[in-house]
């Protein structure tokens, strides 16, 4: 018998194609006006080029878990080069993935023109790096002469690494735009090579507010911040690093152990998570300040704290007595009475707490505040409460509000930068000057608050202040003068609308660079 053979419709292979899974936030696009379209209409774009719909599977897998996580940042598209729209296309932007290997191929387009071919390494992490600041540098461990640092990327990992971890480790917190850090990296591999058994060095990109709570407890003031660690537990900065690898040695000598505080001859009274209740019920009046071991501002108080202490302990008739606790070890204390910064000084009476006071710190008012117990002056008014014609906006409203102005000068800043502190009064004076003209506006962005940290990685933020100018919502220029000596000028093909708008900003610029 015979069996008669025939060929399938061409339409039962169609599924075969459409078989690979794609994300719904990956944009399908094969024809060239809807190409140029979301190229006009998105300002962060990468493509992926295949040679057929099954050549870029792999990367497609990858794309749809990355487009979830940068959604809102970046836009992700595909075009199958391998159908006869997709042909099209690939032929009229003159891109060929057949002849790349693997037959596919990645091209970044920024602001509505090419940017880049996407040559970074094909991972979710360096990918969302990629897309959430498309000109920023690669991540430190995708340089491969930084294989034996090991790079930490939550807290989870931290802790679970001092936990598990016997050898000594050397952990170097930073910042990915901090230039001392970029310039001690190659050092820091080195000194990774040569010590590879031995010890650990490790690095941990802080600069997230997500780890703020971290950089509190090691007290990350600034970046690059080395810490030493061993069995699990800190023991001491290491700040004496220098220009060679042998800067860091091989085992980073521990300094002379400190004496604890409370274990010193102190004339303050050291309490407990046990003795705190009790203190209280025993003293009509006190004063506790709640420290930790390495902060540097309360090592700067302990010796004023101590001879204020010394003076009431000896007064005939002592208005209260000065006590202290370690809130890193004593926890219970410290979370009760919510202590999130070191040092942190509360007044209490009769065992109630009455005030907290940020401005005693000198032996002088510390005896003249118990001598004359005062409510602490209100906490100065933000940028952000006081009325001005400086519009503040955040992750939220940021693009939605300066897409709406022909020209926005806006300041990234954070509220304890100085010279922040400096420029406000004349950007608020500027601001005033055009509030009238509806299509001008002064912003403000605090880098500091919850997303915003996020927005201003993105455009571009890597110091305080940074002045950023926007046309229609679009970035235009950055002033990158010189704040050394005298503010250069800036490199822009200027209107004399916008000429006038950086004129009332000379007095700005010289206020806080000088």
């Amino acid at each position: 018998m015979m069996t008669m053979l025939f060929p399938l419709p061409q339409v039962w292979l169609l599924p075969l194609l459409d078989a690979v899974k794609v994300s719904p936030l990956i944009e399908k696009v094969s024809d060239h006006k809807d190409f140029k379209k979301l190229l006009r209409t998105r300002t962060n774009v990468l493509v992926l080029y295949t040679k057929s719909a099954t050549s870029g599977e792999s990367q497609l897998k990858l794309l749809s878990d990355v487009a979830q996580t940068v959604k809102g940042q970046g836009t992700i598209a595909w075009v199958n080069c391998g159908d006869s729209e997709g042909r099209k296309l690939c032929k009229k932007v003159k891109v060929d993935p057949g002849a790349k290997f693997g037959g596919f191929e990645m091209l970044h387009y920024k602001d509505g023109t090419f940017h880049m071919e996407y040559n970074r390494p094909a991972t979710f992490k360096s990918m969302v790096a990629f897309l959430k600041d498309p000109s920023g540098p690669p991540l430190w461990e995708e340089n491969p002469e930084a294989k034996d640092v090991l790079h930490v990327e939550t807290e989870k990992d931290f802790r679970k690494l001092l936990k598990k971890e016997e050898r000594p480790i050397l952990m170097m917190f930073y910042a990915p735009w901090c230039g001392v850090c970029k310039r001690m990296q190659p050092i820091f591999q080195q000194a990774a090579t040569e010590t590879k058994g031995r010890y650990v060095l490790a690095g941990m990109n802080v600069h997230p507010s997500e780890f703020d709570g971290l950089k509190q407890e090691y007290n990350v003031k600034g970046y690059p911040t080395f810490c030493y660690f061993e069995k699990g537990k800190f023991l001491h900065h290491y700040e004496n690093y220098g220009a060679t690898s042998k800067d860091i040695p091989s085992g980073p000598a521990a300094k002379d152990p400190e004496v604890p505080w409370s274990e010193s001859d102190s004339p303050v009274f050291h309490l407990t998570d046990e003795s705190f209740d009790s203190f209280l019920e025993e003293h009509t009046a006190a004063l506790i300040m709640f420290y930790a071991p390495w902060c540097g501002h309360c090592k700067k108080m302990k010796p004023e704290y101590d001879e204020a202490a010394e003076v009431l302990n000896k007064a005939s008739d002592s208005p209260g007595v000065l006590a202290a606790l370690d809130a890193t070890v004593h926890k219970a204390a410290g979370d009760r009475f919510k202590i999130s910064g070191f040092p942190t000084v509360k007044y209490f009476v009769n065992g109630e707490e009455k005030y907290t006071l940020p401005h005693l710190r000198s032996k002088e008012k510390i005896i003249e505040f118990m001598h004359n117990p005062q409510a602490p002056p209100p906490p100065e008014q933000s940028w952000e409460e006081k009325p001005s014609s400086v519009s503040h906006l955040g992750f939220e409203d940021f693009r939605e509000a300066l897409k709406k102005k022909k020209h926005a000068l806006v300041m990234f800043y954070a509220p304890w930068c100085p010279h922040c502190k400096n420029a406000v009064p004349h950007f608020t004076t500027a601001a005033e000057l055009f509030k009238e003209d509806r299509k001008i506006v002064y912003a403000a962005v605090d880098c500091t608050k919850g997303q915003n940290h996020e927005l201003c990685k993105q455009e571009g933020v890597e110091g305080y202040p940074t002045f950023n100018h926007y046309n229609y919502g679009k970035f235009s220029e950055r002033y990158n003068g010189d704040r050394g000596v005298r503010p250069q000028r800036f490199h822009l093909k200027l209107t004399s609308q916008i000429c006038v708008i950086l004129a009332s900003l000379v007095a700005l610029f010289y206020s806080f660079i000088l």
